[in-house]
């Protein structure tokens, strides 16, 4: 198993659960300007990260690829509790995350600046952080009684881990979201969780 990513980037929830999972991996880092080279973009035609790499089969897309790893390695438990209903909590949050939250970062990194001007594009920045702040109050309301977002510890809590990562830097306001700030705290007491941060050179 290999896995390309880029330090931060969402590929960082997959680097997790191939840690969680504990067999063997390789992963290779690639800079923002490489994925726009000739040779990943034979792997990955958009020039995204995560790419993973299994037996000469190349996948893309994050949850495709956290649903891979939880499906091909069930003893990890990534599923959850592995019954209908606790999988498709899993799907759940995994889909609020991929589908809600992390879309919603978009104009933080940039995707309104074809708008040109400075106070239009500000504007989508402050509409695109209340938004967030609504989101991550949902999931802190998630979590209230609970220490992973599904229940059980499962491929969501990695990528959910990763879009909070984001919220210093992008200016969005958690403050007063205790249930998503001590789930933070303990994906960053996790061993896994540090060891990876390490490799990716992430504080």
């Amino acid at each position: 198993m290999k896995l390309y990513y880029s330090p931060g980037a969402c590929s960082l929830a997959d680097h997790i659960a191939l840690e969680w999972i504990g067999k063997p991996y390789e992963v290779q880092r690639v800079e923002r300007e490489e994925r726009a080279a000739d040779w990943f973009r034979q792997l990955n035609p958009a020039g995204a990260v995560p790419v993973f790499e299994h037996e000469g089969w190349v996948l893309t897309q994050n949850t495709a690829i956290l649903g891979y790893l939880a499906d091909t390695h069930p003893e990890a438990r990534l599923w959850g509790d592995g019954t209908p209903r606790g999988r498709a909590e899993v799907m759940r949050w995994l889909g609020f995350v991929n589908s809600d939250v992390h879309p919603a970062f978009k104009p933080m990194f940039g995707a309104t600046a074809y708008l040109g001007d400075e106070a239009s594009i500000e504007k989508s920045k402050d509409n695109a952080r209340a938004q967030l702040r609504t989101l991550f109050a949902r999931a802190d309301a998630q979590l209230d009684g609970r220490e992973w977002i599904a229940g059980p510890r499962s491929v969501a809590d990695p990528y959910l881990y990763v879009v909070t990562r984001w919220t210093g830097q992008a200016g969005v306001d958690v403050g007063g979201l205790d249930h998503l700030a001590v789930f933070r705290k303990r994906m960053e007491a996790d061993p896994a969780v540090r060891k990876v941060l390490e490799v990716q050179g992430l504080d």
